[in-house]
């Protein structure tokens, strides 16, 4: 081959030329063009001759380069006599519009050149067909791999990719993958592809119904392009009356998948085959992973069910006397350490001895007889004192012949199991209770428009004397006294009409004697509404009606009572709204009676007294309906008054407070009372403190006398400097600051006490006892102990007032220690006071050791004007009046006997800061 040969192959656009020697001769088939020497064509004959969109007419002769198609004319270079013995593939211009594929030769024909060509256009189109097809498979082949091998988390990723890689590779819009819901009960897009300029024809997760089950999912459908939008109306939704087509994937189970594919033009060289080998790549690997993941799940929860269950199955093998166990039963049982495979003798070990007979017999009768087995046992445990671990054990026979399988399993059914034997032993202690109830229990059947007992518990023969037999043959209006038939009526009308009822009516006993009975009923009724029967109870509240009766007949004679009483009477709603109150209230309210009523007996009560009284009243219960109180009132225009108050709850039928009846009396001169008796002990207390106090004094205007000594003889002596005088004043402030606060706490602890008690701090009374009492005591060779409080609480009361207790007994321990030292020279005395508290209250400990109290004494120690010191040294009201405070205060005073001398305690109840 020469270099002009390869040139002009290159110019033909193939990587090689070969050379044709002429071909035999052929039929006068395709077209035969006529040549001149310089490539006009001169004549055109044979049969696709009509095929060509350009033919020589006259003198015209086209060059045959621009006869043909673009791309075939730029490879025609030369004369004809240079294509000689070359294949040529030209292309040429159409008549309809389309390109005609030939392939030919050159050769020589008298004076000219003869182009032999031949229709290629199957040939290439079928060479075409084969190229895509082995490009759709594999793209088929790698779509399949890739989803069959990746995770299950990333097979919806990976699976949209390829959907992706699908719709750019045929250049569809729109495309989507349709697979039946679990349910099979309609079409859900899966994943979906859609274009960046093509409209959203669907969504992942939308739903399309069951329209695509109308089609036969044998081929391909295309819509609009082979009518098939109008042979399936339904679908015009579906594509939103667009071009597109649907592919579908059929598996053993019918047609799984539907590919849609929309604003599709078309791509030729592809097939129906090759459209459903796709959709087969990309449906059945995705289908085969969906129902491996449900797989994986329903194993999933069938393990966590039989888990949360307590079951398991179990199979007998063949030919051997073994059991085969689950192993969430084998955890179940608690045998995690035992192999699966056990002897059924020694796991018929774990069955209670009772059950555990029959349930071998049962399994013998399974393998030998093919009889199903049903059994409850329970299995043996160690502590019998707990409830019973029940199985339900169930098998059949799956097979025959040689390849019969014994298989079933185990329910753990511990909860009904036990239910029904708890509900069986309630149902015998319920027919117990109705055959000894007071009351009596009916059940009336509802039969054409009318109500006929059926039923009456035995409790009727001992109230009323009738017997069953006796009651049903009679109806209940013969017993019901003359007077209260149309109270009877009423209740039956009632009933059927709101279902339930309670009323009360006279009804005679066998003996002509009437009964007051308390009739409660309710009425039953079928899934349509329709009344089936009433079940209710008569109740004999004769005793109960006849009391009421006498209660109303002496109201009157209770009202005279009231309002002649001295005491002050009332009634009020449990937001202290009175409803009721009597004269001797009104008169010391300085109203009448008529006004209390819807007056509030808050507005006389401080917030706080108000806040007390309130959850007082709501503590009261039909069981504890009673409570008393000392209230305080502050009465415009008059001082502070007291009240002793007492207050009853009345309650309806279902427990709520309805109102509260209260009698009140006036306490405040015994308060005031008691309130100048304590003053009185304090003013006495100062008194008996007084040496010591006036020590405490004392010893600052000592220290001051003798700086002021010193100062005005350096000033004599002329021998004054600034620091010196400067020490010399600050020392003189502050034992002036120290008596003042001595002077100060004097003042504040003989004043009157409040008249509410407050929250405080109970270490304020311990830091003023010594404060008070502490110089003194040193000073008289009193070792004081104090154990300072690690933590702050507060108590409800007065400050001052414990300060008082605390000064009495310490002022006592002092006195006991003080007379002891006097007969024991070489005694040393103290006084401990610690203090300690738990979650409700706080205690204060007052201990000497000074022998202690006669136990003779100590029951008396409280009492009034009781003393052991000698006549005209003590009242005999100090441990009294404390006693007194401490109680007011809710708490309690206490002493007994310790190691070394008495132990007082002060206990009192703690109360929130706010």
């Amino acid at each position: 081959m020469t270099s002009g040969d390869k040139l002009f192959g290159r110019l033909l656009g193939r990587s090689s030329v070969q050379a044709l020697n002429p071909p035999a001769r052929i039929p006068d088939a395709g077209l035969h063009l006529h040549l001149d020497h310089q490539g006009h064509v001169v004549q055109v004959s044979n049969a696709l001759r009509q095929q060509l969109a350009q033919h020589p007419t006259g003198d015209t002769r086209p060059l045959l380069r621009d006869m043909l198609h673009a791309g075939s004319a730029l490879s025609i270079e030369g004369i004809p006599a240079d294509w000689q013995r070359h294949s040529l593939d030209l292309d040429f211009h159409g008549a309809d519009g389309n390109v005609l594929h030939s392939r030919g030769w050159v050769e020589p024909e008298g004076e000219g050149w003869l182009l032999r060509l031949l229709d290629i256009s199957d040939l290439l189109t079928g060479r075409e067909s084969a190229r895509q097809r082995e490009q759709s498979h594999q793209l088929a082949c790698q779509m399949s791999e890739q989803l069959r091998v990746c995770s299950l988390t990333r097979l919806p990723q990976v699976f949209n990719e390829h959907l992706n890689s699908l719709a750019q590779r045929w250049r569809i819009p729109c495309v989507a993958l349709a697979l039946l819901d679990q349910q099979d009960q309609g079409w859900v897009v899966y994943s979906q592809y859609n274009a960046h300029d093509a409209p959203q024809l669907w969504q992942p997760g939308q739903r399309l119904g069951t329209s695509l089950d109308s089609l036969n999912g044998n081929t391909p459908l295309g819509l609009n392009v082979i009518q098939g939008l109008r042979e399936h109306p339904r679908l015009h939704g579906l594509f939103a009356d667009v071009d597109g087509f649907l592919v579908p994937y059929r598996d053993s189970q019918g047609v799984a998948a539907w590919l849609l594919c929309g604003l599709y033009q078309g791509q030729p060289g592809v097939s129906d085959r090759d459209w459903l080998n796709l959709t087969a790549a990309l449906a059945a690997p995705l289908l085969d992973r969906l129902r491996e993941q449900r797989h994986h799940q329903q194993l999933e929860r069938l393990e966590a069910l039989q888990g949360l269950l307590g079951t398991g199955w179990w199979e007998l093998l063949p030919g051997c006397d073994e059991i085969h166990l689950a192993p969430q039963l084998m955890r179940s049982l608690s045998m995690e350490d035992a192999p699966n495979k056990q002897l059924l003798g020694d796991w018929l070990e774990l069955i209670h001895p009772s059950d555990r007979q029959e349930l071998n017999s049962r399994f013998q009768d399974l393998q030998n007889l093919g009889k199903p087995l049903l059994s409850n046992v329970r299995l043996q445990r160690q502590d019998t004192h707990q409830n019973p671990i029940w199985y339900r054990v169930q098998g059949q026979v799956l097979g025959a012949g040689d390849n019969r399988r014994w298989i079933g399993f185990m329910l753990d059914v511990s909860d009904v199991k036990n239910q029904q034997l708890q509900a069986a032993a309630a149902h015998a202690r319920l027919d117990n209770l109705i055959a000894s109830s007071p009351a009596v229990i009916y059940v009336q059947r509802y039969v054409n428009g009318a109500l006929h007992p059926t039923f009456f518990s035995d409790s009727l023969l001992p109230l009323l004397g009738w017997t069953l037999a006796e009651c049903i043959h009679v109806t209940a209006v013969e017993w019901i006294h003359p007077q209260d038939r149309d109270t009877y009526f009423e209740r039956t009308r009632t009933l059927l009409r709101e279902g339930s009822v309670r009323s009360r009516y006279r009804m005679r006993d066998k003996q002509g004697h009437y009964h007051w009975l308390l009739d409660e009923a309710k009425l039953l009724r079928d899934d349509l509404g329709l009344p089936v029967e009433a079940v209710g109870l008569w109740l004999d509240v004769t005793e109960a009606t006849l009391a009421a009766q006498h209660v109303k007949e002496s109201e009157e004679r209770y009202r005279i009572l009231v309002e002649d009483s001295p005491a002050m009477i009332c009634r009020y709603r449990p937001d202290l709204t009175l409803t009721f109150g009597n004269t001797p209230l009104a008169n010391y309210l300085e109203c009448t009676p008529e006004q209390l009523a819807g007056v509030n007996l808050g507005q006389w009560l401080s917030d706080e007294q108000r806040s007390a009284f309130v959850k007082r009243i709501s503590q009261l219960s039909p069981e504890f309906p009673v409570s008393t109180a000392e209230i305080n009132l502050q009465l415009p225009g008059r001082e502070h008054a007291w009240w002793v108050w007492s207050d009853r709850g009345v309650f309806d039928e279902q427990g709520q407070l309805q109102e509260i009846q209260a009698v009140g009396r006036d306490n405040t001169e015994v308060r005031r009372s008691q309130q100048q008796l304590t003053q009185s002990a304090k003013m006495a207390t100062l008194g008996e403190m007084a040496t010591g106090l006036a020590h405490e004094i004392n010893q600052p205007l000592n220290v001051m006398r003798m700086a002021i000594a010193n100062v005005l003889k350096r000033l004599s002596n002329g021998d004054v400097q600034e620091d010196y005088l400067t020490d010399k004043l600050q020392r003189i402030d502050a034992q002036v600051q120290r008596a003042a606060r001595v002077v100060d706490h004097m003042r504040v602890f003989g004043r009157r006490s409040e008249v509410e008690q407050q929250p405080f701090d109970p270490a304020q009374a311990v830091e003023g006892t010594v404060s008070l009492l502490g110089e003194g005591l040193r000073g008289k060779g009193v070792d004081l102990r104090i154990t300072a409080a690690d933590f702050s609480v507060q108590v409800k009361g007065h400050a001052d007032q414990l300060e008082q207790v605390l000064i009495n007994l310490v002022v006592n321990a002092r006195d006991a220690l003080l007379g002891k030292r006097e007969k024991n020279r070489d005694f040393q005395p103290w006084i401990a006071l610690h203090c300690e508290h738990d979650s409700r209250h706080m205690r204060i400990w007052v201990e000497d050791n000074a022998g202690g109290i006669d136990a003779r004494l100590l029951e008396r120690i409280f009492e009034p004007f009781f003393t052991t010191k000698p006549i005209g040294v003590g009242t005999g009201l100090g441990l009294s009046v404390s006693y007194g405070i401490v109680q007011n205060m809710g708490g309690w005073l206490s002493v007994a006997n310790g190691e070394q001398g008495a132990r007082f305690c002060v206990e009192l109840p703690v109360v929130g800061e706010g």
